[in-house]
């Protein structure tokens, strides 16, 4: 399903305002940004000083202190942008992080503040800046006569949107993606057309990042769940695998793929979703064909409960909104 049935102009002056921008794939984003000729950048941190050293600035390459789980402080941030280069043409929602444990851990007070936190800046923080985003680009960017704008909402292989993946130990850090996703979707199909507002959901695979270590938080270990052979261990063994790190895919070429899809959307619509690395592609592709034969094999209980040909919601539905 496509974002927007329209296509969007990239700019050759256009702004990028990216959240999460000191590291991994915000920072080589950045860094990829800076280096085009004529692009303007907004690059974030919740200390905007670590920038220092990591990006060269000039007329067309600033910094800003932004703390994603402050309104006031995406509220500044944005407004700060906007007082620089006048309007903001692409909003990258990157910052963020992992929890992995057992859900089960969250019954203990100190854990069940790990979980509302991660939500509250995955999740929370993600779609506060999204309404900012659509607040600039229909108010602020036709003033300066560019219509419009593109917002990438960062999830991952993980996020949900399609339906699955799911991985276990990981219940709150997908609660908060499945939360990204659906919330995009939906206010994609709020927008109005001619206001040239596009939206993608970028879906890394494993990436040669920090994610698995600096960016990572922990639940306390349940002991219900200590054996070896629960599938949270199998999976906290496999993030946890230096060797098995390696073998990811580096956060540059994550960069590259997003930049990309945004500059070929003067050709071709944006995807609503776009899995990146040949990983992410793969399972997502298998667990779809798998959910469509679990949806044949249960077809007939579905249909059962219709007394009659009533109730037309899904027709409409389906004629209106996808």
């Amino acid at each position: 399903m496509m974002a927007s049935r329209n296509l969007y102009d990239l700019p050759d002056d256009a702004v990028w305002f990216i959240t999460g921008s000191s590291s991994d794939i915000g920072l080589a984003l950045a860094k990829l940004i800076a280096s085009h000729p004529t692009h303007r950048l907004v690059a974030t941190a919740r200390n905007s000083s670590t920038l220092s050293g990591l990006l060269d600035l000039t007329d067309r390459v600033c910094t800003s202190d932004l703390n994603v789980t402050s309104e006031d402080s995406i509220a500044a941030a944005v407004d700060s942008a906007l007082l620089k280069f006048g309007r903001i043409d692409v909003v990258v929602n990157n910052a963020g992080y992992g929890l992995m444990g057992d859900a089960e851990s969250a019954l203990n007070p100190e854990d069940y503040a790990k979980a509302r936190k991660l939500v509250e800046t995955d999740f929370w923080g993600t779609a506060t800046l999204s309404l900012h985003a659509i607040r600039v680009f229909h108010d602020h960017n036709p003033k300066s006569g560019q219509q419009g704008g593109v917002v990438l909402n960062v999830t991952s292989l993980g996020g949900g949107g399609w339906g699955l993946p799911v991985f276990p130990g990981s219940a709150f850090y997908h609660a908060a993606k499945f939360g990204v996703e659906g919330f995009t979707e939906s206010i994609s199909k709020e927008v109005r057309p001619e206001w040239n507002i596009h939206f993608c959901l970028i879906e890394p695979g494993g990436t040669r990042t920090s994610f698995a270590s600096a960016s990572m938080d922990w639940l306390s270990p349940h002991p219900a769940y200590a054996a070896a052979d629960t599938p949270s261990r199998v999976l906290e063994g496999y993030v946890k695998d230096p060797e098995m790190q390696k073998t990811w895919t580096p956060a540059e070429r994550i960069a590259a793929g997003m930049y990309s899809v945004v500059a070929r959307a003067k050709g071709k619509p944006l995807p609503m979703r776009l899995p990146l690395t040949k990983g992410a592609w793969e399972v997502i592709k298998a667990e779809l064909s798998a959910a469509d034969k679990e949806l044949e094999d249960i077809k007939e209980m579905s249909l059962s409960v219709e007394a009659d040909d009533m109730n037309k919601a899904g027709a409409f539905l389906g004629e209106k909104f996808q």
